[in-house]
Formats: structure tokens, C-alpha cells, sequence
């Protein structure tokens, strides 16, 4: 017997996308996955839906053959605002490195990754809308994981990857 997937109809999109934020919300990626997929094929650059695809794509990273960054890459490149662009492609670098370091390698593999996201979220600040601090908020939370010794940062490490102009002090 052959199983083939069935369209969702438009006017369930809505629906759909809420259904999709709850499973984030309740760690169930997969089905976020799933559902956003659905809404894909029938509007293939519905943004929010690109949104969370990249997000639930980023809640499954590993660091092993079945990391899907480059999946999620494309799906961010599709949004069509320059700062959600911006933005959400530091989000992708960021959680890349947290799952770096979360496998137990070494702090250096993470070091590059939080360099290029918090390039990436100095960009989208340049840009961002009024009253808009998210990539602000994404560059303080890399900055305190940079801060956190017991990733075991080296300080030659981090002033060897560029981080020396980083302003590391709390605020």
C-alpha cells in the first residue's frame, strides 16, 4: 500500500501555525516540523512558517551526521526581511554552538560559531525596528556563555577568535 501526504486546506493555516507552536513549546520539534512543512506546500514562502521550520529545525541540532544547518540555513535565507534575515541567521550560529558544546567537544569548535552569530546579531541591530531588542538580548546571552568559565575558555582562545573587542563586562 502506498501512503501519500495530504494537503492542508488555506484557511487552516492559521490553525496550523498555532498547532505548530505548541508542539515547540512542549519539546516536540518534529511535530512543528511536520506541520510547518504542510503550510509549505501550499504557501511556500509564508514567512512565519519559514520561522518556525528554522526553529524547529535548530531545536533538533546535534553535532553529528544528522545536524540539518544547512536545511535551516535555506529556510532563513527565504524570510524576506533584511533584519529577520540578519537575525535568525545569528539565532542558527548560536544554537549550533550550544549544541557543540552541550556533545562535550572542545569550547574551540563553539568559539567560531558564537563569533559569526554575534556578527550576525550586530548587523541586525543596525537595522532592527523601533523598540526591538532581540538581537540585543542574543548578543548579551552569547557574551554571558562566553563569560562562563566552565565551558573552559581559554583567554588566548577567545582573543584568538576575534573576541577581544567584545565588551564582556556585566551590565
Amino acid at each position: 500500500m502506498e501512503y501519500k501526504l495530504k494537503q492542508i486546506s488555506t484557511s487552516g493555516i492559521a490553525e496550523a501555525i498555532a498547532k505548530a507552536e505548541l508542539y515547540r513549546s512542549l519539546n516536540e520539534p518534529e511535530e512543528a516540523e511536520s506541520i510547518c512543512r504542510d503550510i509549505l506546500s501550499i504557501e511556500p514562502q509564508h514567512q512565519f512558517a519559514l520561522r518556525l521550520l528554522g526553529l524547529a529545525l535548530t531545536d533538533q541540532f546535534t553535532t553529528g551526521s544528522s545536524d540539518r544547518f544547512k536545511e535551516t540555513e535555506e529556510a532563513f535565507q527565504q524570510l524576506s526581511d533584511p533584519y529577520e534575515r540578519r537575525y535568525y541567521k545569528g539565532l542558527l550560529y548560536e544554537r549550533r554552538a550550544k549544541a557543540e558544546l552541550k556533545s562535550g567537544h572542545g569550547p574551540r569548535a563553539a568559539l567560531t560559531l558564537f563569533e559569526l552569530a554575534l556578527q550576525s546579531f550586530a548587523e541586525a541591530e543596525k537595522i532592527r525596528p523601533a523598540g526591538n531588542d532581540d538581537a540585543i538580548l542574543r548578543w548579551n546571552r552569547c557574551v554571558r556563555l562566553l563569560q562562563n568559565s566552565s565551558y573552559g575558555w581559554e583567554e588566548s582562545d577567545l582573543e584568538g577568535a576575534g573576541f577581544e573587542a567584545i565588551d564582556a563586562s556585566p551590565k
